[in-house]
């Protein structure tokens, strides 16, 4: 069997490739700084009604900037990802429109926002919902034309990253072309990408290759383990209003918000973000590694690019995958001495089990790893903000196992 280090220097053609794209992402942002003129007293905090609350604003501009949009809101009064995605949905579509995604069923989280009743959901306010699975981890051409051409979307969704199924995640280059196939049938329909785990793991958004609207969560990648909570939407102008307007207040947009405790742990976050990313994506493909000397298979395949922090190893067996994601919490530097346990969380249908010894409480950007105890049990790994703890737990692993 392979020593680590042996299995690490096999990877280097690839993490030499990581880090040439985090070093293009670092320079976005520091570009994006320098432009905004960030000062000291941007990180401020505000109280109140938030009127002359800077930092907001200027938090904005920098996330508008690195994802090459017209405009951005970006703020902490998002409490997760799925409450940006929600929020921005029921912002764009009115009742009577079509909401037609192209990568399958929405995440988990989001199934209540499209199907629920009686809690003013998309099906409450008319909004109809439609869905093309992907085929062979690629998008189904020929029965998006189909749907376009049945009846016109307002909107077109991509979700980016696997949520809890076992596809491969949507790369850039992929979602370029079905973003070009679906502007030339449908020119003025909205796209909008789901980004969370995704950004930064590339050297380009989905705002670079024509997506009108990208969501993404501050306590997963972008807010590099620092934001304590919130979300980003980008995109274009016209649309950022209307969510600005959903989420502060019909006719007051982003003209109110405040956040009593200020903003350095954003701004600090979304400047480490690409360092960040890349010690999570270099960690993965070594756990990835290690797994494969072991006989556990995951996914990425070793040897192909990662577009989002996330590896989904598949273990066939539940007390198998339940056990090592306990192994995860116990070599956590938060709660390592909790035994995690299948538990009904909200927003779930099955039963999931999750270890999250994190500073940010559930951030996925940390070193985590979960998922739905049911067949063929596959235990969603992600984050770590160093390399050396993802080494170390590598090491555990080849040593353990």
């Amino acid at each position: 069997m392979k020593t680590i280090n042996e299995i690490e220097k096999s990877l280097q053609p690839q993490f030499d490739k990581i880090s040439e794209i985090a070093l293009i992402n670092q320079k976005k942002v520091i570009n994006a700084f320098m432009k905004a003129e960030v000062a000291l007293h941007h990180f401020s905090g505000s109280t109140g009604y938030g009127y002359e609350d800077t930092g907001k604003g200027k938090l904005s501009e920098i996330f508008a900037s690195v994802f090459n949009a017209e405009s951005a809101v970006v703020s902490p009064l998002f409490t997760s990802g799925t409450h940006a995605l929600s929020s921005t949905l029921m912002a764009l579509l009115l009742p009577g429109e079509k909401l037609l995604s192209v990568s399958g069923n929405l995440y988990d989280t989001l199934q209540k926002t499209v199907t629920s009743k009686n809690i003013g959901s998309m099906a409450d306010y008319g909004i109809k919902f439609e869905k093309v699975e992907l085929v062979s981890d690629d998008f189904d051409y020929g029965s998006i034309k189909h749907s376009i051409e049945k009846e016109m979307p307002k909107m077109v969704y991509i979700q980016r990253s696997c949520g809890y199924s076992n596809r491969k995640t949507i790369s850039i280059e992929k979602m370029k072309t079905v973003i070009e196939f679906v502007k030339k049938l449908a020119p003025n329909t909205v796209v909008m990408v789901d980004n969370c785990y995704g950004t930064f793991t590339e050297a380009k958004e989905p705002t670079d290759i024509g997506a009108d609207v990208c969501v993404g969560s501050l306590i997963k990648n972008a807010g590099g383990g620092l934001a304590p909570t919130g979300a980003y939407v980008v995109g274009k102008k016209d649309l950022i209003e209307r969510v600005e307007h959903r989420i502060f207040g019909l006719g007051l947009g982003s003209e109110v918000g405040s956040y009593a405790y200020g903003y350095r742990e954003f701004f600090q976050g979304v400047f480490m973000a690409p360092s960040i990313v890349k010690n999570a994506l270099m960690g993965s493909l070594l756990i990835g590694a290690v797994l494969q000397e072991k006989g556990i298979p995951s996914l990425p395949e070793i040897g192909s690019m990662e577009f989002d922090i996330i590896r989904r190893i598949t273990f066939f067996d539940e007390d198998k995958m339940v056990k090592f994601v306990q192994k995860v919490q116990k070599f956590s530097a938060v709660d390592s001495f909790v035994r995690p346990e299948p538990w009904d969380m909200p927003g779930y249908e099955d039963k999931v089990i999750m270890a999250s010894g994190s500073f940010v409480q559930g951030s996925s950007i940390e070193m985590s790893c979960d998922g739905p105890t049911k067949y063929p049990f596959v235990a969603y790994f992600q984050g770590g903000l160093t390399y050396e703890q993802l080494k170390l737990f590598a090491m555990n692993i080849l040593e353990t196992m």
